[in-house]
């Protein structure tokens, strides 16, 4: 093991091994160990590692313009925000670096239209198994019952209910409430689906009691569940739409979006050292257009239904997810798999001791999926 890694600090178990070379769907050790990648950065290598069309897009800015501070415009940040804009239908967007920061950017522009519309309304609710970040806003949003004690006292202000439970949902509204949160495919909490029919109620009920509907697409957006963004699976409108992982790539890029209406911060409310910096916004535009485009999202969902397909044929227990963010149960042995199949080349991820997920990059082929079944094959 590299002597190095002793200047790290400790934040999670990683096995022994340092990566050196991506190339597409795989990746190689300092050893020279050849890895299948079905984790792609935990859903961020949308396009593979290391694509030619962002290492392209990354050189020709880096070449340019790297940084032009946050006080100012710049051409990739006006070119990236009015491609973005135009795909998913919102007027603005606020850019950051990370899936947290964008939740966060969200919390407060929520906390501000409960200040400005609803008499200081402050209070948002979230669901169970929901996960929204690592910040201590986001943390506190989170549904992870571990969660609870870690760092204390926690942001107030928040309420978990169970998912799908509209009437549990309508029970915890009251008058200091000003947003609901929701991810429509919980993904860190096990691939866990909203239905259409409680989407719908949700909207419904957002709308009655004039609070904001937030939806978390960090992990569901750009492209991962077959469509750009999971609220056109669900035909449904948010408010604020925040994104993150797949957006940038590989390279750290996040957003807020919103429509005009909630363009209501004032100086000074919002801000970040790397908002909107050139070389983030070129990577961010290269993935937008790749992704965003009838052949690839149908090859997205294409490989989605192959991918379950499969997993059902073998017998893996309880297939569900939208594109190619699937997960299938295994009951109890879920991590000891991973790990036994980490150690024979292929990358996969237990989000519980129960499930395997499966959110490989979109570039993924039959040949890929092929191999990772007939690796789980024996474990079923």
């Amino acid at each position: 093991m590299d002597k190095r890694v002793c200047h790290i600090l400790y934040t999670t178990k990683r096995p022994e091994v340092v990566f050196a070379k991506g190339d597409a769907m795989r990746l190689w050790d300092t050893n020279g160990k050849e890895y299948l990648d079905f984790v792609g950065g935990w859903a961020v290598c949308a396009l593979g590692h290391s694509p030619k069309v962002l290492v392209d897009a990354i050189q020709n800015q880096a070449a340019t313009l790297i940084n032009a501070s946050p006080a100012f415009f710049n051409v990739p940040m006006l070119e990236f925000a009015d491609a973005l804009c135009n795909a998913i239908g919102k007027d603005k967007v606020f850019f950051m670096s990370t899936g947290a920061e964008a939740n966060e950017s969200a919390i407060k522009l929520a906390r501000k239209f409960g200040q400005k519309e609803k008499g200081g309304a402050y209070k948002i609710i979230t669901t169970l198994g929901a996960f929204h970040g690592r910040t201590l806003a986001t943390m506190s949003a989170t549904g992870k019952p571990q969660w609870e004690p870690l760092f204390a006292p926690k942001v107030p202000g928040f309420t978990h209910v169970p998912l799908n439970n509209i009437d549990a949902m309508r029970g915890a509204i009251d008058a200091q409430t000003c947003a609901v949160m929701i991810e429509l495919i919980q993904g860190e909490g096990g691939v866990n689906e909203c239905t259409h029919d409680y989407v719908k109620a949700l909207r419904q009920l957002c709308d009655e009691n004039n609070i904001l509907l937030i939806i978390d697409e960090v992990q569901t957006g750009i492209g991962r569940t077959g469509h750009l963004l999971a609220t056109e699976l669900y035909n449904v409108s948010a408010d604020i739409i925040t994104l993150g992982k797949g957006i940038g790539g590989g390279v750290p890029l996040s957003a807020m979006c919103c429509n005009s209406e909630l363009d209501i911060f004032e100086p000074g409310d919002q801000g970040g050292t790397y908002t909107a910096q050139p070389l983030v916004m070129a990577a961010g535009l290269a993935v937008l257009n790749a992704v965003n485009t009838p052949a690839f999202l149908a090859h997205v969902r294409e490989m989605g239904a192959y991918l379950k397909q499969r997993l059902q044929e073998i017998g893996l227990s309880n297939v569900r997810g939208q594109g190619l963010l699937i997960a299938g149960d295994i009951e109890g042995r879920a991590q000891d798999i991973v790990q036994t199949l980490f150690e024979q080349g292929i990358i996969l991820n237990a989000p519980n001791p129960n499930s395997i997920r499966f959110i490989p990059p979109l570039i993924v082929e039959r040949s890929h999926i092929d191999a990772v079944i007939d690796a789980i094959r024996p474990f079923v």
